[in-house]
């Protein structure tokens, strides 16, 4: 069996095992406050071009996301996000279990639009009874989404600028964030993401680390007393410089932006062939997940040899899931799935 289902399926690239090996028996302070640590900061903080920059390694992308919104957010306050957002769909209620709603809207490529944030942001002031009503007042974000898309630079900067004309605050999850800076219609980089984003992070689970997210805060008012938080959280760990190590490997040479690339130039050639065969998509666009639509038929012969994840039912006989190629999606698996969608 080919897994095809995630990016995640793998544990490391091996320069990142080479790292973490070889610094293995190293004594360091715990908690990211070593000196790799030290280093990866600086190190993110060069790529994005301000060092006023505070960055955070925690452990996952479920825990970023909580406590970022958990930290930010007072009791009485909500998070805006697509119907389709991680938080809403994906993370069993885990922002909601730290006392703050997810508000939903409607979204059919993942995006959020800076007119649906606004409108949402007027419909709660402008109501009499705004007072009985959660309060937005962070906006989130996934780049890619969670349907692949990503924002261009003119749809940040809109979404920034309405954030910041009604006081509310923008937070990207960067899960997947090398997969969208790596994409060919992407025109955004980090220090844009930096100067119009509160807060966002740079992924590593999915993007070639065995685990950990480094969490960028611009905004002062988000930095103090966000340790606490990751402590609280359940995001904090203990050897941190297992976080530092690995981001300085993956970030020192590029290496997260080249592996993200292959995942994409793989995706497209996967994308190339379903177009080729004739079959349409839930939803296009140009990163390394691919929801098209088979035949039930179809499907369940490919089903033989590959895991895909099922996405969802489009008609009595046929289904849409998603492929997704990774950071260590092999050549070769990709040639014989090509094979097997063209057969």
């Amino acid at each position: 069996m080919i897994y095809f289902n995630c990016d995640y399926n793998e544990g490391a690239h091996e320069k990142v095992l080479e790292r973490l090996s070889k610094t293995n028996m190293e004594q360091t302070a715990g908690y990211g406050e070593d000196e790799y640590c030290g280093q990866a900061r600086k190190l993110i903080c060069r790529l994005c071009k301000d060092d006023s920059l505070m960055v955070q390694f925690l452990v996952g992308g479920t825990q970023a996301n909580m406590t970022v919104i958990s930290a930010v957010l007072r009791p009485h306050q909500g998070v805006l996000s697509a119907d389709t957002g991680h938080i809403n769909v994906h993370e069993t209620g885990a922002v909601e279990s730290t006392g703050h709603k997810v508000l939903s809207l409607p979204s059919v490529d993942g995006k959020i639009t800076a007119k649906q944030v606004e409108d949402a942001y007027r419909s709660h002031v402008e109501e009499d009874s705004f007072e009985h009503m959660v309060q937005p007042k962070m906006v989130y974000i996934s780049n890619p989404t969670e349907l692949g898309t990503i924002y261009s630079k003119a749809e940040l900067e809109a979404l920034s600028q309405v954030c910041r004309k009604n006081g509310l605050y923008l937070f990207m999850d960067g899960a997947r964030l090398g997969y969208g800076l790596t994409s060919k219609e992407n025109d955004l980089d980090l220090e844009q993401i930096a100067k119009l984003c509160d807060v966002f992070y740079i992924g590593g689970t999915k993007v070639g680390a065995l685990f950990g997210e480094a969490v960028v805060i611009s905004n002062p008012a988000l930095k103090e007393d966000f340790r606490y938080m990751i402590k609280q959280k359940g995001g904090m760990l203990a050897k941190g410089r297992l976080l530092g190590v690995q981001f300085l490997a993956l970030l020192e040479d590029g290496l997260y932006f080249e592996i993200s690339r292959h995942a994409n130039e793989l995706a497209e050639e996967i994308r190339d062939a379903c177009k080729k065969a004739g079959y349409l998509f839930l939803v296009e666009n140009p990163t390394n997940q691919i929801f098209v639509i088979l035949p039930d038929e179809k499907l369940a012969k490919l089903g033989e040899n590959y895991s895909f994840c099922y996405q969802e039912r489009v008609d009595e006989t046929h289904s849409a899931v998603r492929i997704c190629t990774s950071w260590a999606t092999s050549r070769e698996s990709v040639e014989k799935l090509i094979k097997d969608i063209e057969g």
